[in-house]
């Protein structure tokens, strides 16, 4: 009688990383980063929908980081009464106001999701895109966009001075900016980690999104009205993030006034030789007071001007060289302890 066989014996094999990407892809983690200013009254709606919208996509699982830009109302203890309730919700509170700027900037090293959505906490962005933006992230976009349609919720004079800095903007810049593309945007992993390896504290988050590269889609969307409150950006505030924008990724306007001192000069030159010419044919005669003092005032003029550009470009280099913190946390709610 011959022996029974032996079973061979069974090799445990561990899964392949091509294995793990095929399951990030089909149900990755996601976070939703909202940067919060005086939003009292809406952090209510908007995480009732938010939450309507997670529980229908295919993720493993989700986060929301709620980060309070050092807001004057209940925003923060709003924010901090949903970590209770919903142990998904993460709150971080600024020390004071640091800009929304800063805010993105602590949202998006906070998120610990294989995606990123950033979107404003005023219902403007609506939560219901989310899964067409991941849709489009398995289909191997590394950031979604979504580009408003139109800016009718805009008054007149806001929406001529938009497109006429993103006019300006694309002939001047080293990177080009999608019209009407805002912060509402869906982020790979690789494309967060190398947000957050860029150093600088005077941050134009639309124009390092474009500088970082990857590939990139855009979905047009129609904003709705804001659900609570009014906005904080004046005319003035979005004048000085314009000049901070293009500062921060041209150097033209630098090179702008070397070639208008060296028309100024060219001009001049020409002016003296006619005049020496002139006198030689015609004589001496008595010189003009006012075209003496429109010269005067003119590149005096020309003068203030050159160096206020210049001293913008060396206030940010003053801003970097100090290195100080781009914000300051008071404190937080909804993270684990090991991460506090």
């Amino acid at each position: 009688m011959s022996p029974a066989p032996v079973p061979e014996p069974k090799i445990e094999t561990s899964p392949s990383p091509e294995s793990f990407t095929e399951v990030a892809l089909l149900r990755p983690k996601l976070s939703v980063v909202i940067p919060l200013f005086n939003e009292s009254g809406s952090l209510g709606e908007l995480h009732a929908r938010l939450a309507a919208v997670l529980a229908r996509v295919a993720i493993d699982s989700h986060e929301i980081v709620f980060v309070d830009d050092g807001s004057r109302d209940s925003t923060y203890s709003e924010a901090a009464a949903l970590c209770e309730r919903d142990p998904a919700v993460r709150a971080i509170r600024f020390a004071r106001n640091f800009g929304k700027e800063a805010a993105m900037a602590a949202g998006l090293r906070a998120a610990t999701g294989d995606v990123v959505v950033l979107m404003d906490g005023d219902l403007q962005h609506p939560p219901e895109l989310i899964p067409e933006m991941l849709e489009r992230w398995r289909q191997g976009a590394k950031m979604v966009t979504a580009v408003r349609r139109s800016r009718e919720t805009d008054p007149w004079l806001r929406r001529q001075l938009s497109r006429g800095f993103y006019g300006l903007f694309k002939r001047v810049s080293e990177v080009a900016l999608a019209e009407g593309g805002g912060d509402f945007r869906l982020f790979d992993r690789a494309v967060v980690r190398a947000i957050n390896s860029l150093p600088e504290r005077t941050r134009f988050m639309k124009g390092i999104t474009s500088w970082v590269g990857f590939r990139q889609e855009e979905i047009a969307f129609e904003p709705a009205e804001r659900a609570a409150g009014a906005s904080a950006w004046s005319l003035l505030r979005l004048l000085r993030y314009a000049i901070d924008g293009l500062s921060a990724f041209s150097t033209l306007p630098l090179r702008v006034w070397s070639l208008v001192g060296i028309g100024m000069a060219a001009l001049s030159s020409t002016y003296g030789a006619w005049l020496v010419i002139r006198t030689i044919i015609w004589g001496i005669d008595v010189p003009g007071y006012a075209s003496v003092m429109v010269a005067t005032l003119f590149l005096s003029g020309i003068q203030l001007i050159s160096l206020g550009v210049l001293g913008e470009y060396v206030g940010r280099i003053f801003t970097e060289v100090k290195g100080r913190p781009l914000y300051l946390v008071a404190e937080q709610a909804g993270f684990p302890e090991e991460e506090r």
